[in-house]
Parts: C-alpha cells; structure tokens; sequence
C-alpha cells in the first residue's frame, strides 16, 4: 500500500479503480462509494497490440492505465497479485504488465492495494475458488447492471468491490 494510514472509508463519495492485470488484456472497473452503497461507473479492457514489441505493448497498457485514472480520479485502486501462471514465460510477461500497471498507479496521487484473486472471488461470490462465470454473474448482480460485462473488466469491477469492502470494514490501515 502506499500512502498514510486512513482507516475505513467515511461517508464521503470515494472513486475506486480495480485492475486485472494481462499483457494482452488488461481489465479494469470502476465504481462510485457513498456510504454502504457501491455504484458502477465504468469498466472496460486495455488491449495492447499483437504486433508491436513487448515493450511497446507495456507502454500501451501504462498509458492504459494513466488514461483510465485521467478520466475517473479514483482517489483508490487495487490490482491483483498474481500467484499462479500456466508457464515461466507467461509468469514473465504478466509480472511485467503488472509492473507497468503498478507504475501508472504510483505516479498517481491515489492509495494502491494488492489482492490475491482467491481474496476477491471471496469478496463478490462468497467462495474462494468461484468460477469466472460465477464473479461475472455476481458483478452484474452486485452492481445491477442489465449486462455481464466482459469477464476481464467484470474481474477489474470484482477488484474494486473487493477493495471498497476491505475499506469499508476497516481491514486495511
């Protein structure tokens, strides 16, 4: 985390980003805190281009990320930590996004938080292990949306909730 310690969130309306982490696709949500209530404000995904460079494609998902935070002043945001990867190269690559992402956050004046994905499928499914249909379908819900968004900023949105209920119940300093 970086910033102050603060405690829970008060009564004021707080801007809270989350952020899946990918070197092809990164997605993000956004939502609205004014009390206990949690409203939608934005998600969408941050596609890097196939036949550029890898370092060219960290800086589309850096800029990525600065253009979300330009346009939504979240005062919060939250990535997940990754833990898991299908192989060493892949583990490479998304540790390098999530570098870039961590970056565009830092040089932002907002408090970063990390989660595990087993912490924010406890948060929005209620199970640890929920199925990325399962967090999409209880994103809609959760934010009553007429639509499933796409599960990689259905996962960003699950970020940010999972971050506004640790804040809200003053789990983090």
């Amino acid at each position: 985390m970086r910033g102050g310690s603060e405690g829970p969130i008060p009564n004021r309306s707080s801007c809270i980003l989350g952020i899946d982490p990918g070197s092809r696709i990164t997605g993000y949500g956004v939502v609205e805190r004014r009390g206990s209530a949690v409203s939608f404000i934005a998600c969408g995904v941050i596609k890097s281009t196939p036949a550029f460079s890898f370092p060219d494609r960290l800086k589309e998902i850096h800029d990525g990320v600065l253009a979300v935070i330009d346009t939504h002043r979240p005062e919060y945001a939250a990535v997940e930590d990754i833990f898991f990867a299908k192989n060493a190269s892949s583990a490479l690559k998304l540790g390098q996004a999530r570098g870039a992402i961590l970056m565009a956050l830092l040089n932002k004046p907002l408090m970063v938080h990390e989660f595990t994905a087993k912490q924010v499928k406890q948060a929005v499914a209620g199970y640890g292990q929920a199925s990325k249909a399962q967090v999409q379908h209880m994103v809609r819900l959760l934010l009553n949306l007429s639509a499933s968004p796409s599960e990689d900023a259905a996962d960003g949105l699950a970020i940010a909730l999972c971050l506004t209920n640790h804040l809200r119940d003053g789990i983090l300093p």
